[in-house]
């Protein structure tokens, strides 16, 4: 075969071309056919195209998350030391409820949720989401939210109730400022953008998967955040209704948590919960989609038991609905209901350690490849595994009795949720960059990054373990030298350690940020292929065009990626590879589709965000501006139905095109 020329036929590779090709490398890769790169503000503004949502929910939820960081170097700032000055009571309490808020509702969420806009379509190899404009305003009503509940900060103070805002801390009586109304309408607008995001992502994934790719075929990643959208489906409505009766009790003198009126006050905590432990799994089911995917490729060996890993995950989004009450043991439930909740506790265990085995025995015998993302994937299934040991204990009653509202449980669901979530992000932030921004991150600053990070959690929430078997609650602001104890079990002296540690940790942030920084800065583009991975999403250019294949990718195989570019010999059953990823790109390209339909801008879904939000204000300001925003919504949902749907195709023959993509007019 001439050096110059590379011959792919059906039989080496399955799928991939439906006659003989011959393939110039000479010419290059996508430059035929790469979009236009539009970077003009409008683009963004009004873009209803997946990737650019995606990309713009990460930015902004990763801003969130620097605020949620900062709120929390303040909480240990004032613990640090014995009669800590550096928030009154009041702050304290509007910190840490937003803190926590904050880091759930505007980073780990949308996070979770910019990693499946961006990658769900490409993995089952669709060129967009279902609703595209539903899409958009999924995001634009996730920053109203955003901006709805960080406003209460120059508005009279935040939020002050905690996270779960427990009845009747939460109502007028005991929060008499406007924070909770505004972390209410907050958490109701963010919630609506959950929903709609939820319910399009099903939709795609459901309806929109490549021919060939069958649900057992699909990849781990997509089948987690499918799980996912199914438990903010059921979850949601619930929270919801709490925040509804909350509101109106709030606003407007209702009084379902009011127990002078012979309300229960335990219904809020029921509702919240109903909602709060599916909400455990919404957040960490992402992270172990993204480390099913980047464990198999640095091993250099399939998943092992995918079907294992993909019912363990159905599972633990099933059975998580049943386990809610073990947050209420303390409430005094009774001991039938403490005996079935505790049962269930324990039983969800049982798909969580399937997955944590999976995970190993794939790594077992595999050629690993020591990347920064990797070595994120490998610290989740240590750390995750730390804070699931502590969490068994919680379906021990008397033993979860004791530990209610102290460090301990601090300790454990930072242990899940950070060590669960937040590595899972940033393997995955490691893993899939050249992917959406042509570039490679710093591997030296990125394992700067992974050090800096594992030891400044171990240092910040190893200690409060200890802290918590002492008896420290968990919301307590000040603490004083005649508590701290002695010895080995000395109060100051591990509340120390875990500060010294929450900064450690930020130093780790603080790389990623120079990484980030430092690679847009860095000219050198990415191998279109340098992981040699295994999923769809990467059979296509990188960033990937407007459209996301040239043709809709044909699927025989899990790994569908993977298996066009290897086959097994019959003899030896080892891997040969027979073309390159960048190979595999020039045959789509050369067989690509004509008459592609991409939808176009659209401004209705951020004018119908906005008026979303000054309608949720008027609850707390007046009903002249309940009225303004009413008419935008009213006037936003015209103009969305009544926008031309008609588009233009993508012509690639027509000399108009002058060979490039572009967004038209908008469709459905």
């Amino acid at each position: 075969m001439s050096t110059n020329e590379l011959t792919l036929t059906p039989s080496q590779s399955p799928g991939l071309v439906k006659s003989p090709l011959s393939i110039s490398p000479s010419r290059p890769l996508g430059a035929v056919r790469r979009p236009v790169n539009t970077t003009g503000w409008r683009e963004w503004l009004f873009t209803v195209d997946h990737k650019k949502i995606g990309i713009m929910y990460g930015c902004v939820a990763f801003t969130f998350f620097i605020v949620g960081g900062v709120e929390a170097l303040f909480i240990r700032l004032q613990l640090a030391l014995p009669d800590g000055r550096i928030l009154s009571a009041d702050k304290y309490n509007q910190m840490f409820t937003m803190h926590a808020t904050t880091m759930i509702f505007l980073f780990a969420m949308p996070m979770a949720a910019a990693f499946a806009n961006y990658f769900l379509p490409l993995q089952i190899g669709a060129r967009d989401v279902a609703f595209p404009r539903l899409n958009a305003l999924s995001f634009w009503l996730f920053v109203s939210g955003g901006l709805i509940l960080n406003a209460s900060w120059f508005l009279g103070g935040a939020a002050d109730g905690g996270w779960f805002m427990y009845a009747p801390n939460s109502g007028p009586v005991f929060s008499p400022s406007n924070g909770v109304d505004f972390w209410v309408l907050g958490l109701q607008i963010a919630g609506i953008a959950s929903l709609i995001g939820s319910i399009n992502l099903i939709v795609t994934v459901l309806n929109m998967r490549a021919p060939g790719m069958t649900l057992m075929k699909m990849p781990v990643f997509t089948w987690m955040i499918l799980v996912v959208q199914f438990l903010l489906v059921f979850s949601l409505p619930v929270i919801t209704v709490a925040l509804v009766l909350l509101m109106f009790q709030r606003s407007y003198g209702a009084t379902f948590f009011d127990v002078s009126q012979g309300a229960d006050p335990l219904l809020w905590q029921h509702l919240f919960w109903i909602f709060g432990h599916p909400e455990v799994y919404v957040l960490i089911l992402p992270g172990f989609g993204i480390i099913s995917e980047v464990l198999p490729t640095f091993s250099r060996k399939p998943l092992f038991g995918y079907p294992f890993v993909v019912f363990s995950g159905a599972s633990i989004g099933l059975v998580g609905f049943g386990v809610w009450a073990h947050h209420m043991f303390a409430s005094g439930l009774g001991p039938v209901s403490v005996a079935v909740f505790s049962m269930a506790t324990m039983a969800i265990a049982i798909p969580t350690g399937v997955k944590i085995f999976n995970w190993l025995l794939t790594m077992w015998g595999g050629k690993i490849w020591y990347t920064a993302s990797m070595k994120f994937a490998i610290g989740l299934v240590i750390l995750f595994t730390i804070g699931g040991l502590s969490g068994v204990t919680h379906a021990v009653a008397p033993s979860d009795t004791q530990q209610t509202d102290t460090y301990y449980i601090v300790a454990h669901f930072h242990y899940v949720l950070f060590g669960g979530m937040v590595f899972g992000l940033f393997s995955g932030f490691y893993y899939w960059w050249p992917k959406v921004f042509g570039k490679m991150l710093n591997e030296k600053l990125g394992s700067w990054n992974f050090w800096f990070m594992v030891i400044g959690m171990n240092l910040t929430f190893g200690p409060m373990h200890i802290l918590g078997l002492q008896g420290q609650p968990r919301r307590m602001y000040i603490w004083t030298e005649a508590r701290a104890g002695e010895g080995f079990f000395n109060f100051g002296f591990w509340n120390l350690v875990s500060s010294i540690g929450s900064f450690v940790l930020a130093v780790g942030i603080l790389f990623f940020i120079i990484n980030v920084i430092k690679t847009t800065r860095n000219p050198e583009r990415a191998p279109l292929d340098p992981w040699d991975a295994r999923t769809l999403e990467w059979l296509t250019t990188s960033p990937p065009k407007v459209h996301n294949f040239d043709r809709i990718p044909v699927v025989h195989h899990l790994d569908e990626f993977f298996h066009r570019k290897y086959v097994e010999d019959e003899t030896t059953h080892a891997m040969t590879q027979i073309a390159t990823g960048e190979d595999l790109m020039r045959a789509e390209e050369a067989a690509a589709d004509t008459g592609i339909h991409m939808p176009g801008p659209s401004y209705w879904p951020l004018l119908l965000a906005i008026g979303v939000a000054v309608l949720g204000m008027g609850i707390i300001y007046g009903t002249p501006i309940m009225v303004v925003g009413a008419l935008v919504v009213l006037f936003s949902s015209f103009g969305w139905v009544l926008e031309p749907s008609v588009p233009e195709p993508i012509d690639f023959d027509s000399p108009s095109h002058d060979g490039h993509t572009k967004e038209i007019a908008p469709v459905g």
